[in-house]
């Protein structure tokens, strides 16, 4: 789970303003650090946690139609999103 502050500052980093949370790279940014903490270290420790597994693929699923939807929006800002969050794409 992501604290408010972590939350705040990813806002402050990828968004135009400390309220602008409906940016898709803010959304793509907080996905990507929810994916990446649920991945590394809950399944480590619980690997037949199928529930959170369901709810990991709804987020990389998220994730992906906000990368698509950036994609054909804006490829100057897709392209850079992906190479901050050092995504695969």
């Amino acid at each position: 789970m992501l604290s408010k502050e972590e939350k705040k500052e990813i806002v402050k980093k990828f968004g135009t303003g400390e309220k602008d949370s409906g940016r898709p790279e803010v959304q793509i940014a907080i996905l990507t650090k929810r994916i990446n903490e649920l991945s590394s270290g809950h399944f480590s420790t619980h690997k037949k946690d199928n529930h959170s597994k369901t709810g990991l693929l709804k987020m990389v699923g998220k994730r992906r139609r906000l990368l698509r939807y950036l994609e054909n929006k804006d490829i100057g800002r897709y392209r850079q999103i992906v190479k901050e969050l050092d995504l695969r794409k």
